[in-house]
């Protein structure tokens, strides 16, 4: 029997289910309807985002029939965490970033057709719901013990800051969900992060309790780098799936950068690249780690799947530039400034001397050595050699890149970007 569960294991994205076989059968004989929930915590999602999102487009293309919950109900509420209680959001900022989320989720999946995906928010059912019956039809199914041993919980419990009735009830809220959408759409499979298992099996209890009938969880791994920090970080924050929040640049390159250790787990994770392709590539790093085509492969396809092909050649030859190669014109404006993010540079006017802003962006120390610098051909501005006459010209008589840059290089090492004002 092979199922798309048998794909999931090799890929290392199968940690745990309410029951193996039972769960393989019910795949094997499927389709079947299955969810996954994504809480609207901010405007865009992250990477670490991408294992449930590309999990559920491989139920789809096995030819399940996916259904992806944005939590506009439990968006406002929050999963309880470990470092405390949440700032509750304002409802209308939510319902922002649910629309947000939806249109996100929507890229990577097929819409249309007999399993195209079906999106939701759980807001439709539990905003309709009252107290009396939260609390009747719903709550007398939940166990206080039962509750309480849930690790977040009960650490919580044990700290100094406690934790709220409205975190605590999260968990029943992901039970009704799952309920209402075994009853809404036969949804027979939930699965989530591993630090989500215990709110998967509340709403396969809740099923069972009230309905009488099975149903099934499944969890995929917490993506963590080999050095024990934490995946989808860079220095200036969380990865995000929104070029404006995540140049493509900047998101090619956190791709790139993977470790040796990271690597061939990522692309199992995250491509859809089947195993004779990854053995290959494996194969291929090992005997040559120095050219690194496993970070290339997965940094180019994971830039094209979320970016698109365009994107990708922008980002790298945008890493071409940066090491001397490469026509800095070629590029466009988010990726112009995603490079002077990475530069040294400075702020000039447009009466500026070209001399003085060499010095300004520290690629030069003083005027002399700018003029040496010059004589022996090794000063450009946008790829373009510079003359010691050039060195007495004002910035505004050289065309600036897009975003009103100047990329000012000495040699192939050292560069700075120039931010034209005026």
């Amino acid at each position: 029997m092979s199922t798309v569960l048998d794909e999931l294991a090799w890929r290392g994205l199968v940690v745990q289910t309410t029951g193996r076989e039972a769960l393989g059968r019910a795949l094997a004989d499927g389709p079947i309807s299955l969810y996954c929930g994504f809480d609207p915590t901010a405007a865009s999602l992250h990477v670490g985002h991408l294992t449930q999102v590309l999990t559920m487009r491989r139920f789809q293309l096995a030819g399940h029939k996916p259904v992806a919950l944005v939590g506009g109900a439990t968006g406002l509420i929050g999963d309880p965490r470990m470092s405390g209680e949440r700032v509750l959001n304002d409802e209308s900022v939510v319902a922002g970033w649910v629309d947000a989320l939806r249109g996100q989720i929507s890229r990577f999946l097929d819409l249309e057709g007999e399993h195209g995906v079906r999106m939701v928010n759980n807001l439709d059912w539990i905003g309709q719901m009252g107290a009396l019956e939260f609390l009747r039809d719903i709550g007398k199914h939940y166990r206080m013990g039962t509750m309480l041993a849930k690790e977040t919980v009960a650490r919580r419990l044990a700290s100094e800051e406690g934790i709220s009735y409205t975190e605590f009830s999260y968990q029943v809220l992901q039970g009704i969900d799952f309920l209402e959408l075994y009853r809404r759409h036969g949804v027979t499979l939930q699965y989530g992060g591993n630090d989500q298992w215990g709110n998967l099996l509340s709403g396969v209890d809740l099923i069972h309790k009230v309905e009488g009938a099975e149903a099934h969880a499944l969890t995929t791994p917490l993506v963590t780098k080999a050095d024990g920090t934490k995946f989808g970080k860079s220095e200036g924050g969380a990865v995000w799936l929104d070029p404006e929040l995540t140049s493509p640049y900047a998101f090619h390159q956190f791709w790139l950068n993977a470790a040796d250790a990271d690597v061939m787990n990522y692309l199992r994770f995250f491509t859809f690249r089947d195993r004779e392709e990854l053995e290959e590539l494996q194969a291929v790093t090992e005997a040559e780690p120095h050219r690194r085509r496993a970070q290339r492969t997965l940094a180019d396809d994971m830039t094209t799947l979320v970016h698109g092909e365009e994107a990708t050649r922008q980002a790298t030859e945008a890493a071409a530039v940066l090491f001397g190669r490469g026509d800095v014109r070629s590029l466009d404006e988010m990726t112009i400034g995603a490079i002077a993010g990475e530069l040294p540079g400075a702020a000039a006017g447009g009466t500026t001397e070209l001399v003085d802003a060499f010095i300004a962006a520290g690629i030069v120390t003083s005027k002399g050595a700018a003029r040496r610098g010059a004589e022996e051909g090794g000063l450009s501005v946008n790829g373009q050699k510079v003359s010691t006459e050039d060195l007495d010209r004002e910035l505004g008589e050289f065309d600036p890149l897009p975003g009103g840059y100047l990329l000012l290089r000495r040699g192939k090492k050292n560069a700075a970007m120039i931010e034209r004002r005026g």
